[in-house]
């Protein structure tokens, strides 16, 4: 039996999945048109989850639910900023493309 490498690379905006779980992960994270959507709205900016969830018209817990599962699946970056009242975390993505190999 072949023993399998799971891999996920970055390379100027694309990411490239190579693993079965890796490709599960990725897949499922993107199964959602929600999910889909708030990728399309972070790609290139920094936006808080409160934009965020005035985004898709959802609460403040339900965005950060759905951007925890962008961010495990690697397809986010977050990062906290000092905000009004403490700190607020910030995500972003320069993703423009995401490249499955199947071998």
């Amino acid at each position: 039996m072949k023993e399998e490498k799971e891999e996920i690379k970055y390379e100027n905006g694309v990411m490239i999945i190579k693993g079965e779980s890796n490709i599960v992960n990725v897949a499922m994270a993107l199964s959602s048109p929600t999910r889909i959507q708030i990728l399309n709205y972070v790609r290139g900016r920094e936006v808080d989850m409160q934009q965020v969830a005035e985004f898709i018209k959802q609460s403040k817990a339900n965005a950060s639910a759905q951007m925890k599962i962008l961010e495990k699946a690697g397809l986010i970056k977050t990062l906290y900023k000092p905000g009004v009242r403490g700190v607020k975390k910030i995500c972003t993505t320069n993703l423009k493309e995401v490249r499955f190999i199947f071998e």
